[in-house]
Formats: structure tokens, C-alpha cells, sequence
């Protein structure tokens, strides 16, 4: 590993302005910076440690929404008693997100701004409409998730900007969610595909009346899928719904072969995982089911 320099502001405005020499790295929990760097994929003059910083460290839900700070590690989102009931597509996704020790440093930020098609977060984060609020020299924006992503490994931040906050809106009522990945049993920790849904069904529980797919690993980035989506609106909850969704959102990957799984099996996982959340978040939205740790295996549980 190449000498650094380490930097660790408290203000916001002062790691943007570190950052914005345009020679170092953030720093939130490090489990892949860090490896990166002994790797030497990158080779920061300065690495900025974000974890200081108030802003990046906030988690607030109220009738607006919720607002998790970047820098927030996973075990904290796991055992958000609000998170777990309301947002629980999220608690799905950190709770498969590496071992105890790596949930005790990954943060929610990090995960997205890595980027990477696979990335557990990502997914759940886009079936439940996430905003990312970025600051930077130019000052503040806000960016659609969906738009957050740009290959693999790229994102929308510039130079000198810093992914804050992740926001999502206050879940409607009868509404649920769900996570799920498919991962090969004895070799990476790494999605071979993931799913991520929310729907919002009408007052009898019989009807899906509002519905968002985020997919995971089956295209150069996490893709919103939107004709699965709106294909499920007003149709009614049954299996057959489920699996016309599975079969539309399969038309919206375009996945590659590599080690972890050819481009039809990560197809075919697709349609079956998305009919598999699909049942679980409505389900949930009824309240006959609710989120449970996941025991770790080849469906991610």
C-alpha cells in the first residue's frame, strides 16, 4: 500500500474543500476504499475521513420521510425498529451486506458511491423512490437514484462533491417492501442478481394500486425497472401478476456472462426473484409477514 496523507474534518464545507483539490479519496467505512488502495486501483494523495461529520451521521424518519446520513454504518439500519417495519427493503439489503464485522464499518453511502451493479443497497433503494442529496463547490443538489448511477464503478459526483444524505418518502398505507438476492453458494458474498420491490395496495388488500422494481447485477448499473412496474398497476395480487412482472422485468436486464452466472440464468433468476419479492412485499403490506434477519445462503434467504 502506497504512502497517504489522512484527513478527518468535522464540517462538511470542510471536506469539500480537501476534496476539492481533486487528489484524494472519501472515507466512510473503508471496506472498499481500503482495498482498493492496497490493491492499487486507486492511489489518493489524501484519504478524507467523512465519518466526523454531523450531516453525514443523521437518521430521521418522520411524516415526511426518511433521511439517512451517508456515512451511517449498516448495523445501525438493521436495527432501526422504523426501518425494519417501514422501509424494510432496506433492512433486507444491510442485513446481507458482509459479515457482523464488515456491518459494524460499511456504510449505506459508500455502497452507492462505489457503485458497482451489485450493490445490495442499490435495488431496495430504488424500489423505494430514494433521492441521494449531494454538496459540493457549486453548492447542493438533488439526484433521482435512478440517475445516480453512470457505469460500473461511476456515479454522478464531481470533483470536490459528497454524497450527504439518502432520502425516501414516507411509505403510503398498505404499502411493503422486500430484498432479495441470488448468490453462488460456496464462492463470492456478491449478488449474482438482485431484486428489490415496494408496492401500495387498495384498501382490500386485492388490487395493486402503485408498485417500483429496482434490479441488481444484470446491467452495467442498477436499473429502475418501469414497465415491470407499470405493468403490475391495477392488476390484481395473484400469481399470475407476479410472474408477467418477473417476465417483463427479464426484458429490462441486460446482463453479461462472467464467473458468477451466464446471461440466461440471470434472466431466468430475475422473473423468479421478482416473483418471490413481489410475494413477500405484499404480504408485508397486509401485515402477515414482517422482516427477519436473514440466514445466509445461496437466495440470500
Amino acid at each position: 500500500m502506497h504512502d497517504f496523507e489522512y484527513e478527518s474534518p468535522r464540517t462538511l464545507a470542510e471536506a469539500v474543500a480537501i476534496l476539492g483539490r481533486g487528489d484524494g479519496k472519501p472515507l466512510a467505512g473503508g471496506t472498499d476504499l481500503i482495498d482498493h488502495i492496497r490493491t492499487g486501483r486507486f492511489r489518493p494523495a489524501v484519504v478524507v475521513d467523512l465519518k466526523k461529520i454531523p450531516e453525514l451521521a443523521i437518521l430521521v424518519s418522520d411524516s415526511h420521510g426518511l433521511r439517512v446520513g451517508a456515512a451511517v454504518p449498516s448495523y445501525k439500519l438493521q436495527s432501526s425498529a422504523v426501518i425494519r417495519q417501514q422501509y424494510t427493503a432496506i433492512a433486507d439489503a444491510v442485513s446481507i451486506i458482509g459479515g457482523v464485522q464488515i456491518q459494524n464499518r460499511a456504510t449505506i453511502g459508500g455502497n452507492l458511491c462505489t457503485s458497482g451493479p451489485a450493490a445490495d443497497s442499490a435495488p431496495a433503494l430504488l424500489a423505494l423512490g430514494a433521492q441521494c442529496v449531494i454538496t459540493g463547490p457549486q453548492g447542493t443538489r438533488t439526484v433521482p437514484l435512478e440517475k445516480f448511477f453512470t457505469g460500473p464503478g461511476k456515479n454522478v459526483l464531481q470533483v470536490g462533491e459528497v454524497l450527504v444524505e439518502i432520502t425516501c418518502p414516507a411509505p403510503a398505507p398498505h404499502s411493503g417492501s422486500n430484498y432479495r438476492r441470488f448468490i453462488p453458494r460456496n464462492e463470492m458474498d456478491i449478488a449474482v442478481v438482485g431484486v428489490g420491490v415496494s408496492v401500495t395496495l387498495d384498501a382490500s388488500g386485492q388490487t395493486v394500486t402503485a408498485a417500483r422494481i429496482g434490479l441488481g447485477a444484470v446491467g452495467p448499473t442498477p436499473i429502475l425497472a418501469t414497465e415491470a412496474a407499470k405493468f403490475l398497476i391495477g392488476q390484481p395480487v395473484c400469481d399470475a401478476s407476479f410472474k408477467t412482472a418477473g417476465e417483463v422485468a427479464r426484458t429490462q436486464t441486460s446482463p453479461i456472462d462472467d464467473m458468477r452466472g451466464t446471461v440466461e440464468f440471470r434472466r431466468h433468476v430475475t422473473g423468479v426473484l421478482v416473483e418471490r419479492s413481489l410475494r413477500e412485499a405484499v404480504a408485508r403490506a397486509r401485515g402477515e409477514s414482517q422482516f427477519h434477519p436473514h440466514v445466509r445462503g445461496s437466495c440470500g434467504g
